[in-house]
């Protein structure tokens, strides 16, 4: 998936139907896992953010595939793929200097949008309940 995907989703709440359904509907398990992700995902932003601006290939290896694996977990899939991208990219040692100040605006503003979708998520599940 890359970063530029249009068809990569905000939020895909299919992954969220089948992570309910895969425990046997517990909609309170899942809602606490994404208030865990939202919690935690800030700091995992802002370590990739602080890697990007400091150019630093190694240190942006571990936060962008923690950040790729939670997201996909609870469907953020646009953050998950560029989290994906910035994962091969540290481990290939790729990382361009050019390009590193815009790609942390993009995952901060992916995390932004990921996170106020899953917060609207929550709420409705909220109601639900």
């Amino acid at each position: 998936m890359s970063v530029n995907d249009p068809d990569a989703r905000v939020l895909d709440t299919a992954v969220l139907d089948e992570l309910r359904a895969s425990v046997e509907g517990d909609s309170v398990f899942v809602v606490d896992l994404v208030e865990a992700y939202l919690a935690d995902g800030a700091e995992h932003v802002a370590e990739v953010a602080t890697a990007l601006d400091s150019v630093d290939a190694v240190a942006l290896v571990r936060p962008a595939h923690t950040l790729k694996s939670s997201s996909a977990t609870v469907g953020a899939m646009r953050l998950a793929g560029m989290a994906r991208e910035l994962e091969m990219d540290g481990r290939a040692g790729t990382l361009e200097a050019a390009s590193a100040g815009e790609r942390a605006t993009s995952v901060r503003t992916a995390w932004e949008e990921a996170s106020a979708a899953l917060r609207a998520w929550v709420a409705e599940e909220g109601q639900r309940g």
